[in-house]
């Protein structure tokens, strides 16, 4: 386990999937990562690579030859190797292996960063693609966080609140983790979405086409306490179904699960990535504590 500090935050990282454990204000001890007990969801805040979601059947297509790979892709389950650390920041990388090799055709070197400033931490993601043609990917985040949080009321007490008052849409997933063609529509009340018992029951909110691109879960005085901003294209809204769990998931992606109708055609998967020999694709997210 690593950590980076300053005067505000203390985050914890392991080297196991990058990812981060642990999430506290320095002043008060509050814990504001979910801690992976895994009655309810066994992870923290994943890393997802090369695949956000699920491939049609589990399997993509590339060059005629088919390739099998679980949900969210192999990063989070795999050793990264420490780069470089400081007091405040500190960078993990991951290199292709002749097991990746088996499930994904490309080489590559994925590198991701934590850096402190402030009250906030922010999330750094580097692919560099070091083959000799286009590398298809998708990369996305999956931090969880208490919900409720230090305690205070019931999760139905909570709210999400967006930087947008347009109403939201969302593609529902349906049978194998795949994409149907249905939606479902959230209004929004002063940019607020209430988290109801029910909220989740059909899987994650896949909330596509640059709608937003900052979500802050609210305690029941209406105050936000932690705040994701995000330049991804899409993002998700998730916790496990029945509305027991005491978490919210904010996921900013750049990916997606694939659609039910869909050819499994790697290069053609809809909000991949393609990136250029020898070429670095830079993204990140922000986490800010109240």
């Amino acid at each position: 386990m690593y950590r980076i500090f300053n005067k505000e935050l203390t985050v914890e990282i392991t080297a196991q999937g990058a990812e981060m454990k642990s999430l506290k204000d320095n002043s008060t001890g509050v814990e504001y990562l979910w801690q992976g007990d895994p009655k309810y969801w066994k992870r923290t805040s994943p890393v997802l690579f090369p695949l956000v979601g699920n491939y049609k059947n589990k399997e993509s297509i590339y060059k005629g030859q088919t390739y099998t790979m679980s949900q969210h892709g192999f990063a989070r389950d795999m050793e990264f190797d420490l780069v470089s650390q400081t007091e405040n920041e500190i960078w993990f990388s991951l290199k292709d292996t002749e097991e990746t090799k088996k499930v994904y055709p490309f080489s590559f070197c994925l590198s991701v960063g934590y850096r402190l400033e402030g009250r906030k931490v922010r999330v750094l993601w580097k692919v560099e693609n070091i083959n000799e043609e286009t590398m298809y990917f998708s990369i996305g985040g999956h931090p969880a966080f208490q919900c409720p949080v230090n305690g205070k009321g019931e999760q139905t007490d909570y709210s999400i609140c967006f930087d947008t008052d347009q109403m939201l849409t969302s593609s529902v997933i349906g049978e194998g983790g795949l994409l149907t063609e249905k939606k479902a529509l959230y209004p929004l009340e002063n940019r607020k979405m209430r988290i109801t018992k029910d909220l989740f029951s059909q899987d994650a909110l896949v909330i596509e086409g640059n709608q937003a691109h900052q979500a802050a879960l609210e305690d029941p005085d209406g105050k936000a306490y932690v705040k994701v901003d995000f330049e991804a294209p899409l993002f998700g809204i998730w916790a496990p179904k029945g509305g027991e769990a005491p978490f919210v998931c904010i996921e900013p992606w750049y990916g997606r699960c694939d659609r039910a109708d869909f050819d499994k055609k790697l290069e053609e998967r809809e909000w991949g990535n393609a990136l250029a020999p020898g070429q670095v694709f830079d993204a990140s997210y922000t986490i800010t504590l109240a």
